[in-house]
């Protein structure tokens, strides 16, 4: 008797075989844009989990969660998720500050 993950693999191998998709990565792909559209709050999800992993900034975690970067900083907010704030590096410093005195 075949599982459901057996089903669901003979599936995806059954799409690439027909031609509907070139690779399961492919079809995977496809998969996860349209289970996002299904389930946008997913988009925030993920968008946390890559910021607060420091992989994204904070405008692309809003761009990724497709909201304004204030909506993302209270989502981050009502999670109790502090936001990361980095200083830039001593030798911008000091280029800007040459930039002004002269």
């Amino acid at each position: 008797m075949l599982t459901d993950i057996d089903v669901v693999k003979d599936g995806i191998n059954s799409l690439i075989r027909a031609g509907y998709y070139r690779d399961r990565d492919t079809l995977v792909g496809d998969a996860f844009r349209t289970m996002l559209e299904v389930r946008p709050v997913l988009k925030t999800e993920i968008a946390i989990e890559l910021y607060t992993k420091e992989r994204i900034s904070l405008s692309r975690a809003a761009e990724i969660a497709g909201t304004s970067i204030e909506g993302f900083k209270n989502s981050l907010e009502q999670r109790g998720i502090k936001r990361i704030v980095k200083a830039p590096p001593d030798y911008k410093i000091n280029k800007g500050v040459e930039l002004i005195i002269g």
